[in-house]
C-alpha cells in the first residue's frame, strides 16, 4: 500500500495529514493542501470528495507547491492510490470517432504529442487493453490529467474530459 501526506502550507509546512489508503473525503483532515509528499505508490487526488472533479496523479516525490502537480487551487478533497493489477504490458487504441469509430492507431508507449506522432487532433474514444495511462490535454504532459485504466471509454466524457483533445500521454509504471 502506498503513503501521502497532505501539507496545508506550501514547502511541507503547516498542519499534515498522513494517509494510507483510499479516502473519499479529506474535509475533516485539512482545509486546504499547499504540498505533498508521496512516499510510495501511485496516487490520484481530486477536488472535489467522492474522487469527483480535476484529478491529477502522482508518483513518490516531493511537491512543495500545488503547482508542482499543476493544479490551480489549494482544493483536495478525496484521494486514491492506483494499483497495478495489470502486469508490465501496456497498450491502448486511439479512435478519432466516439464509439470507436473513424481512424484508429494502437499505441504501447509514451507520447508527448498525438498530433506530431498520429495526426491527430482530436480522440473521442479509447480501448485501454494493458496497463495505466495518463492522458494529458496538453502536449508535453502538461494540462489536465486523466487516468485510464483497463477499459472501453466510448466518448471523451467517459475518462472525465469536457472535451475530446488529448495532447500527450504517458504509461505509469512506477507502483
Amino acid at each position: 500500500m502506498g503513503k501521502i501526506t497532505f501539507f496545508e502550507e506550501k514547502k511541507f509546512q503547516g498542519r499534515c495529514y498522513n494517509c494510507s489508503s483510499d479516502c473519499a473525503d479529506l474535509h475533516t483532515y485539512f482545509g486546504r493542501c499547499n504540498s505533498i509528499r508521496v512516499e510510495s505508490g501511485v496516487w490520484v487526488i481530486y477536488e472535489r470528495p467522492n474522487y469527483k472533479g480535476f484529478q491529477y496523479i502522482l508518483s513518490p516525490g516531493e511537491y512543495a507547491d500545488n503547482q508542482q502537480w499543476m493544479a490551480f487551487n489549494d482544493n483536495v478533497k478525496s484521494c486514491r492510490t492506483v494499483k497495478n493489477i495489470y502486469g508490465n504490458a501496456w497498450k491502448l487504441r486511439l479512435y478519432e470517432r466516439p464509439d470507436f469509430g473513424g481512424q484508429m492507431v494502437e499505441c504501447s508507449d509514451d507520447c508527448s504529442s498525438v498530433y506530431d506522432t498520429y495526426k491527430l487532433r482530436e480522440v473521442y474514444s479509447c480501448a485501454v487493453t494493458d496497463g495505466v495511462w495518463i492522458f494529458y490535454d496538453l502536449p508535453n504532459y502538461r494540462g489536465r490529467q486523466y487516468l485510464l485504466e483497463r477499459g472501453e471509454y466510448r466518448q471523451h466524457v467517459d475518462w472525465g474530459a469536457s472535451s475530446p483533445g488529448v495532447g500527450s500521454f504517458r504509461r505509469i509504471t512506477e507502483f
